[in-house]
């Protein structure tokens, strides 16, 4: 599938819809969704750390896992991610491991975003896999749904 940027921005708005259950379950709300080649979605997952009691929760994670298992396959290969927030380095490591094909991102998250703290896993070419990475996808809306979260938090916090 030849994806244009109306393409990218459906599918960002797809990994959107799953960072809002994430939010209406009192998770960081962060989605994402792994799609084939032919621009198919294979997975979709949010972020679950609370609900599960599980640091590895992240909805890259997740998402990654449900795609495996739907192709019966661990190599994630000529599929692509599309996720609300910049990865951590545990994330984008799962995302060298699994083979995946492109990554795009919303929001770039400079205190804890693997880029932004230059861990770029994606692109070493020690590792045994590197792919494509565009940030910036529906930015001002993962960004604006992070930041209204964090702020209630802030504000329902007792001292």
């Amino acid at each position: 599938m030849s994806k244009n940027i109306n393409d990218h921005l459906w599918l960002m708005d797809e990994a959107l819809k799953e960072a809002h259950k994430a939010y209406r379950e009192d998770e960081v709300p962060i989605g994402a969704v792994i799609v084939d080649s032919e621009g198919t979605i294979i997975s979709r997952a949010h972020n679950q750390k609370e609900k599960v009691h599980n640091p590895c929760g992240h909805a890259e994670i997740l998402a990654i896992t449900e795609a495996a298992k739907k192709l019966n396959n661990w190599r994630l290969l000529n599929c692509s991610i599309y996720v609300t927030l910049e990865p951590c380095p545990m994330c984008l490591s799962a995302l060298v491991q699994a083979r995946i094909s492109h990554l795009y991102f919303g929001a770039y998250d400079t205190k804890g975003g693997a880029l932004s703290l230059n861990y770029n896993f994606y692109k070493d070419q020690k590792l045994n896999h590197s792919f494509p990475v565009m940030g910036g996808l529906r930015h001002f809306e993962c960004s604006k749904l992070l930041s209204t979260f964090f702020k209630e938090k802030r504000t329902s916090y007792k001292f």
